[in-house]
């Protein structure tokens, strides 16, 4: 399969990978042949990219590295608690009436870091493409899989990685008492809706910090997520040390989920474009140290993604390097002429460091 901005997508094309709906059901199934008015529904609802089945790659196999039915509960549960308290919008100061709450997202959590204790090597790669109805619950979920997979490369425990990745889980739940005119809102909000929206760090810490099945430290992590490394952040504009650590590298990976998210308010970046921003934010935003990580843990280059080589070359990324993510192998299917080769080769560029990727998805 390959990876295609949908504006390059055509009517007759098949799907090679499915599609999901906010609660993480399949809406779209692999295989499914697209027509001209789907194309644009998708395109209204901010997919930018689609998987297309292909013959040329048709070997390439997206490892998931968390298991359809635990990725399925756990954005059921998300959507289910996050709108019981956005429709109950008086409780910022516990969960008392919630007596499942903690220990259920402790029992998904515990799914979670065993998938993916299980691909201890596994790189950060573009997330499932989904009908973004909500982008909290799947942003949520992101967030997590993101800082646990970064925990897991920095060596935390298992009691570290749970507080951890309830925090990421959790980072974003005072955003339920936040109004939807000031969360959905498509244009630039006035200063009163931004302090407002800065408010929600606070209402996420009063929610999380009174439930015994919920770390404080996981809390801290909604109360410090937008804090930065140079005191630029909210709500109380701490820096470097004062910041823990769990948060500053939530803080990262929530920064990096968003910009590749569409938005009302902007298209969603390539993995590269985002890293960029991210590494442009090292020691003022964020821990250069983690930052550094990160950049060795991302895929910058998705799986079947298009590529334009400085050879002149046009190639499709089919494997990734864990020791150099910047560097995949990549097969040839075009010379410089733009003509089909009769038999593609692969280019391993981690070996042939003289070729470097110049551009992506090249018209």
């Amino acid at each position: 399969m390959r990876l295609f901005p949908i504006s390059m997508c055509r009517a007759g094309m098949k799907l090679g990978k499915h599609i999901y709906n906010e609660q993480g059901m399949v809406l779209l199934a692999e295989g499914v042949e697209l027509t001209q008015p789907l194309l644009d529904r998708l395109n209204r609802h901010g997919i930018n990219y689609l998987y297309i089945q292909d013959s040329l790659t048709d070997d390439i196999v997206h490892v998931e590295l968390i298991s359809e039915e635990n990725k399925n509960k756990l954005l059921r549960e998300i959507r289910s608690s996050f709108r019981k308290l956005a429709n109950d919008p008086g409780r910022r100061s516990s969960l008392a009436s919630y007596h499942h709450f903690g220990k259920t997202f402790r029992m998904h959590m515990d799914g979670l870091i065993e998938d993916l204790s299980r691909h201890g090597d596994a790189m950060i790669m573009l997330s499932d493409i989904q009908i973004k109805d909500n982008y909290l619950y799947q942003h949520s979920l992101n967030v997590c899989m993101y800082a646990t997979m970064l925990g897991m490369s920095h060596g935390y425990g298992k009691d570290e990685l749970m507080t951890l990745g309830l925090g990421a889980l959790l980072h974003d739940i005072g955003k339920t008492q936040i109004p939807d005119e000031i969360l959905c809102k498509p244009t630039q909000l006035s200063d009163s809706e931004f302090s407002e929206m800065q408010n929600h760090t606070v209402y996420g810490y009063r929610i999380l910090k009174e439930e015994p099945n919920i770390p404080l430290l996981s809390a801290h992590c909604a109360f410090q997520h937008h804090e930065r490394m140079n005191g630029s952040g909210y709500p109380r504009g701490i820096k470097g040390d004062e910041i823990h650590p769990y948060a500053k590298w939530i803080a990262m990976v929530d920064s990096y989920d968003a910009l590749t998210t569409h938005r009302v308010y902007r298209p969603a970046l390539l993995p590269h474009e985002a890293l960029e921003v991210i590494m442009g934010g090292a020691n003022t935003l964020y821990d250069p140290d983690m930052v550094n990580l990160f950049r060795d843990k991302v895929a910058i280059y998705p799986l079947g993604v298009t590529v334009s080589l400085c050879t002149g070359d046009i190639g499709v990324v089919v494997d990734l390097n864990a020791s150099m993510p910047q560097r995949p192998v990549v097969r040839i299917i075009e010379n410089q002429q733009r003509e089909p080769l009769k038999v593609p080769y692969e280019v391993d560029l981690s070996k042939q460091l003289s070729i470097m990727i110049t551009s992506i998805n090249p018209a």
